[in-house]
């Protein structure tokens, strides 16, 4: 079952199943959530390349729930997510 990405809140945080942070919401686009630039995938452990300076993107089918507090949970552990992030 897929969440209702319309209940993802801006400047929401998205963390991995592991509870590292990801990056921090910018807006919902399409069936994707858009990262702010300012969060960096490199800062995560075992992330590779350079990700700064742009923006990064969630598909939908990584979400695993948003909690009630607004946070966004995906359902890969951190390092894993980035390396499914799409780029822009």
């Amino acid at each position: 079952m897929m969440v209702d990405l319309s209940s993802i809140k801006e400047h929401a945080e998205v963390i991995g199943a592991d509870g590292v942070h990801v990056g921090t919401v910018d807006h919902v686009d399409g069936n994707r959530i858009k990262l702010t630039k300012k969060d960096s995938s490199a800062q995560i452990e075992g992330a590779t390349g350079t990700h700064e300076g742009h923006h990064h993107y969630i598909s939908e089918g990584l979400v695993a729930a948003v909690e009630d507090d607004g946070t966004v949970r995906l359902s890969a552990n951190a390092d894993v997510a980035v390396m499914f992030e799409e780029e822009e």
